[in-house]
């Protein structure tokens, strides 16, 4: 299956979107949930802590959130990315 235009068009709007979203804003920070499943994920050294604390006391501690600094490079080349891709769904044929 072929990319219509009109897919190229969409993909490169919300690219665009995305990249204007990243350079608006400064830092996001993850649910405590969220930052749990991903120390589990990448074996972080806090999970097993927590894990043995609450089979101790037998509670549920959780982790503090997470704060995700994006760079500042990647709203720039996604605001480039989807610029590409929107101008060159307007350069494509017209489908039938």
């Amino acid at each position: 299956m072929d990319i219509t235009r009109n897919q190229y068009f969409l993909a490169g709007l919300v690219i665009l979107f995305l990249g204007a979203e990243l350079r608006s804003v400064e830092s996001m920070q993850l649910t405590s949930e969220f930052t749990q499943f991903l120390a589990r994920k990448t074996n972080h050294p806090a999970v097993a802590t927590t894990d043995r604390i609450d089979s101790l006391i037998g509670t549920n501690t959780k982790i503090p959130p997470k704060t995700v600094i994006p760079p500042e490079w990647i709203g720039y080349s996604f605001l480039s990315l989807g610029a590409v891709l929107v101008l060159h769904s307007l350069a494509m044929k017209k489908p039938d």
